[in-house]
């Protein structure tokens, strides 16, 4: 039941807000509800993981190979616990910022199925399972985007859609040529069989299906373009849990397979197309980022360029690697969310995104900026915050194994990440707000701690990251030597049966 919870939880709550369809205030407060026995239940994994090791479950008593697995290692509790973290802080801002017109057409609902497949992929330890979940995720994404009918929401919609699925008939394909061969779907047998396989060439064609599959759902190079053309156009509650989570579950696949089921050629797929993916999705989201003046694109460009640090650590696929890209993982969840929170609070203050429609935020809402402040700064990487962190274990990694051009980008990507920022604070906060400007009611008590209150949560969780980074950085090295060593996870899958 403690692997079942924290998909049953979100399930139980889309079923119950569909059954009181009509008392909004009744499904925000179940959402709320509902989110924080997620994050308790997310919050007792975690614990029964790192102190007890990895934990299977096999539904309805079929062992693995046969049955429907659930896993949790150390990559997969961080992964849940942060995501619960995110749909909490998420059910609270939504109490201030979401229409009732969105409401009654059913944004609880999707909202709870969406992290249902966003966790259930997670926890999967069944390769179909994870195409199954990824597609409960887009269908409620999708449902998402869409909610408001606005012009710019569908057409960010159809491009979203259209790549999206793409990326499942590649992932369904790939995985019927898998099972074809091997005569499994189980990532633990998968693992073991492959292994010792002569046949190379075929596995590593599968592997490439699997590669550009969830290079698009991870909005890697060169297949990104839907996320900034989609990700600014629904609200923001909406926009920033999709730029917490979505490109994350892409990135995590990405790490479970290419850590457990392929890596009989790691100079090819790893070393040679993951390191190009990697390098070349950190720059063109950055320049992409540089040459726009609306927040949310700007911040939508920078989920692109920070995927690429992700993906640079488990191509360089040395342990220190894998540590800094799991370390990227969990801080980019909380920063970037943070920052298209903070986005939406600018817009209530001044009717904008856009950064010529904005200023004199330091003067009229100096707490804001100090908010702002403290994940800009570790989005760029400036110490002692998060991000700091984060760059320095990827770029130390890349050093190490003499990786020049990809140490060369990801510095230069630091410092364009660093210009945007200082570009929304010059604009947004320093400058006087321009005659133009429109001028907003201000906020009420009860807006006012439903907004700033997720803000504070996450702004301090970035800052604990980041002074606490010594317990945050053994933690990624634990979760990277479960990668590193894929046996003691086929082991507790296919060797935990009585």
């Amino acid at each position: 039941m403690m692997l079942l919870m924290p998909i049953l939880v979100p399930m139980f709550a889309a079923a119950l807000s569909m059954i009181i369809w009509r008392h909004r205030t009744l499904q925000r407060w179940v959402s709320v509800f509902a989110n924080s026995i997620l994050l308790i239940s997310a919050l007792m994994l975690f614990h029964e993981v790192y102190n007890n090791g990895i934990q299977v479950a096999y539904l309805g008593d079929w062992h693995a190979p046969f049955g429907i697995s659930l896993v949790a290692d150390l990559l997969t509790v961080i992964m849940v616990t942060v995501s619960a973290f995110v749909a909490f802080c998420i059910a609270i801002y939504a109490l201030a910022t979401m229409d009732a017109e969105r409401e009654a057409f059913g944004f609880y609902p999707l909202l709870h199925l969406m992290l249902a497949g966003v966790i259930g992929a997670f926890l999967t330890g069944d390769i179909f399972n994870l195409y199954v979940w990824f597609e409960v995720m887009l269908v409620a994404s999708f449902g998402l985007l869409i909610l408001g009918g606005e012009r710019a929401q569908m057409e960010g919609a159809l491009k979203y859609v259209t790549l999206n699925l793409l990326s499942s008939a590649l992932f369904l394909s790939a995985v019927g040529l898998l099972y074809a061969y091997a005569g499994t779907l189980n990532m633990a047998d998968l693992g073991s069989k492959l292994a010792q396989s002569d046949n190379s060439g075929v596995i590593t064609v599968i592997s490439l299906l699997f590669l550009v599959a969830f290079g698009i759902k991870a909005a890697a190079f060169p297949l990104f373009f839907w996320l900034p053309a989609s990700y600014h156009t629904p609200p923001v509650a909406i926009s920033a849990v999709f730029a917490g989570l979505l490109t994350k579950v892409g990135v995590y696949a990405l790490y479970r397979v290419f850590s457990v089921i392929f890596i009989g050629d790691i100079a090819f797929t790893h070393h040679t197309l993951l390191l190009w993916m990697g390098i070349l999705t950190m720059v063109t989201g950055v320049l992409g980022a540089a040459a726009q003046y609306e927040v949310r694109r700007i911040l939508s460009f920078h989920i692109v360029s920070q995927i690429g640090y992700m993906i640079v650590g488990l191509a360089l696929f040395t342990p220190l690697a894998i540590m800094g890209g799991i370390f990227y993982l969990f801080h980019h969840i909380v920063v970037k969310t943070n920052l298209f929170l903070v986005s939406g609070v600018m817009h209530r203050l001044h009717g904008s995104y856009h950064l010529e429609k904005l200023g004199g935020l330091y003067k009229s809402a100096p707490f804001l900026a100090f908010l702002f402040a403290i994940p800009a700064m570790s989005l760029a990487g400036i110490p002692p915050l998060s991000g700091f962190f984060a760059k320095f274990v990827v770029i130390k990694s890349g050093i190490e194994v003499q990786a020049w051009l990809m140490v060369a980008a990801a510095l230069a990507v630091g410092l364009l990440t660093l210009y945007s920022m200082v570009k929304i604070w010059a604009e947004a906060f320093w400058k006087p707000l321009p005659e133009s400007a429109e001028t907003k009611p201000p906020l009420s008590d009860s807006e006012r701690f439903c907004l700033y209150l997720p803000i504070i949560l996450m702004a301090g969780v970035t800052v604990t990251i980041g002074l606490c980074a010594e317990w945050f950085v053994q933690l990624a090295s634990l979760a990277a030597e479960q990668i590193m060593n894929p046996q003691g996870y086929i082991d507790a899958v296919l060797g935990g049966q009585p």
